[in-house]
This record gives C-alpha cells, sequence and structure tokens, in this order.
C-alpha cells in the first residue's frame, strides 16, 4: 500500500491535453483543472478566450505531455495569454505506453496519464516554487450547484438549453461540465454581476 500523497493547493488554473489526464490529476490537486482538447484549442475561440481571462486573472500551470505535440500546445497557450500568466510544469520524457492503449503514442513516449503520481507533483511543485505568487482575492459568496439549480441551470427540463444560453452571453465555451462552470463562475464573476445576467435572459 503506498502512502498517500498531499493534495497539492494552488489557485493557478491548471491546464491538460485530455480527459484521461484531468481525471489522473484530480486526486492530486484541488486546482481548477481544464483540457485543451489536444488540437482543439487551436479552432476554439471560446475556450481560448476563457483561457486567457483565468490567465490574467489567476495564472495558469501548463502540464502538456512531453513529445512534440505537447510542446506545440504549450508554446501555443503561451503565446495566446502571454509569458507572464504561465509557469510551465513539466513530466519527464519516459518511454513507453498506457494500459488503456493498444498502441504507444508516435514518439512511444508516456503521456501525463501514464506517469508516476510522485513525478507529476514534483514536475507542479517545482513550477509553483518559481512562479511569481498571484494577488487573490477571497470570494466570500461562493456560487453553488444549488445556485446553478435555482437559477434554472440545472435539474430542470430545458436547463441544458438555458445553460448554453447563459454560457452564450457570458462568452464561455458551451461544453464546460456544471463542476467547471461553477468553478469559472467563482474564479471570474461577481454574484451580482451574474444575476444581472440572468435577469437579461428573462
Amino acid at each position: 500500500m503506498s502512502e498517500k500523497l498531499e493534495l497539492l493547493h494552488t489557485d493557478r488554473v491548471l491546464i491538460v491535453e485530455g480527459k484521461y489526464d484531468a481525471a489522473r490529476l484530480s486526486h492530486l490537486t484541488d486546482a481548477m483543472i481544464l483540457l485543451t482538447d489536444g488540437f482543439g484549442i487551436y479552432k476554439d475561440k471560446k475556450r481560448q478566450q476563457l483561457f486567457k481571462q483565468l490567465a490574467h486573472k489567476n495564472g495558469l500551470i501548463l502540464l502538456t505531455d512531453s513529445d512534440a505535440a505537447g510542446f506545440r500546445i504549450r508554446t501555443y497557450i503561451t503565446n495566446l495569454v502571454g509569458e507572464k500568466n504561465v509557469v510551465q510544469a513539466y513530466v519527464p520524457a519516459i518511454h513507453g505506453k498506457e494500459k488503456r492503449k493498444e498502441q504507444p503514442g508516435k514518439e512511444g513516449l508516456l503521456g501525463v496519464e501514464g506517469v508516476d503520481d510522485a513525478l507529476i507533483l514534483q514536475g507542479l511543485h517545482t513550477a509553483l516554487a518559481a512562479a511569481p505568487l498571484q494577488a487573490q482575492q477571497q470570494n466570500t459568496d461562493p456560487i453553488t450547484y444549488t445556485d446553478l439549480y435555482e437559477w434554472g441551470l440545472s435539474g430542470s427540463a430545458n436547463a441544458s438549453e438555458r445553460r448554453r444560453t447563459f454560457l452564450r452571453i457570458l462568452g464561455l465555451p458551451p461544453r464546460l461540465s456544471k463542476k467547471e462552470i461553477i468553478q469559472v463562475l467563482n474564479t471570474l464573476y461577481t454574484r451580482d454581476a451574474l444575476q444581472a445576467q440572468l435577469e437579461a435572459m428573462k
């Protein structure tokens, strides 16, 4: 039985390539985790805008695979949001293949999801140690799942349609999960600002 690793806390937003990376990281840190959907970020204007907003407010941590594709995505996002708003976290280039895959990747390297927890945490700690501290304002009245329900954005017949409209009005990506919506709203908006947008939807 391996010892339980301590959860890494950071207010910075962690950017990874895919859902398997996100699932892996979710038990190592309490940070907000968002995906690039691989090269999907290149065409997704709303996700690009969201990354820019979060980068300026909280700062980003980029954790992509160690292959050429991972570095291209890393460079693209760094240029998109500005180098000063990003810290770069790396996993070592280790040869191998993830259990769920039949074939290794093009370069035969493990992706983030396949690297040991300790190495991922080491990469994150090293990156954060070198990062300037972002000034944080504490949200004293955070948005909750109950709010989403009361606003008609979850749990009702037309909730998904209403949620899409709401995200479109805010200029946010339409495919955010409920958990991502809560995290993003609490990071970027006050309750008053959101209430005003909801009034406009009536």
